[in-house]
């Protein structure tokens, strides 16, 4: 059996040195990163199977690097932090962290936590296919047939997004607040571009994104 994977970031030395070795003695791999920058260079070389996340870094903010990086990558991310105020919480379940772990906590739950979010990303299916629309889950890349899709880092979340909710008239502000991570406020214009793009794109793949006025849109089967 491959031995899974995990890319530890935390700057106290002593507690990501005693959260290695206990993570090492439980059969996992361990790569550590004292720093954002640090943890940048690892995934540059290394793709791990989950992803322990400080959020009070010396070269900035967890949360920040965790919006950065979640629009690459769906590699489950388990926050091991301080910050312990709901205020906090919200924050990084927004930003996209799969689970939240406050300090001090007890290995146990470490080792719980994290073997539920391993077992669940087995779950996840690599490919997501409807029609001859692929989306490559882990590298967030699309296809129509063979052909790759050019796409921004919200392009492909919207797209996902709807691939996910196929079929279900999805309300402007719901699709502005999952995806943008923020209220839309009134400014529908963002989501209005993102869509008009995506239809180009899909054109062939035996799906659109058709408009609900007044409400929304729909990924359905048809042709734009």
């Amino acid at each position: 059996m491959k031995k899974q994977t995990i890319l530890l970031v935390e700057d106290n030395e002593k507690l990501s040195d005693g959260n290695r070795r206990v993570l090492e003695a439980e059969g996992y791999g361990v790569l550590t990163a004292l720093t954002i920058a640090e943890a940048r260079e690892r995934l540059s070389n290394f793709t791990p199977d989950i992803i322990l996340l400080d959020i009070g870094l010396p070269d900035g903010n967890g949360l920040d690097f965790l919006k950065e990086f979640r629009q690459k990558s769906g590699i489950p991310v388990l926050m091991l932090t301080g910050y312990s105020e709901t205020a906090d919480i919200v924050k990084g379940f927004k930003g996209g962290c799969d689970d939240y772990l406050t300090k001090p906590y007890t290995f146990a739950e470490l080792l719980v936590r994290l073997q539920r979010l391993l077992k669940n990303a087995e779950r996840v299916p690599e490919t997501v296919s409807r029609g001859l629309l692929t989306l490559r889950l882990a590298s967030r890349e699309a296809f129509v047939g063979s052909d790759k899709l050019d796409l921004t880092p919200k392009d492909y979340a919207l797209l996902q997004f709807f691939v996910q909710n196929e079929g279900r008239i999805m309300q402007m502000a719901y699709i502005y607040e999952t995806v943008w991570g923020q209220p839309m406020a009134g400014d529908s214009q963002a989501i209005s571009s993102a869509v008009s793009r995506l239809r180009k794109k899909l054109k062939g793949c035996g799906y659109t994104i058709s408009a609900e006025y007044g409400t929304g849109y729909c990924f359905e089967p048809g042709e734009p």
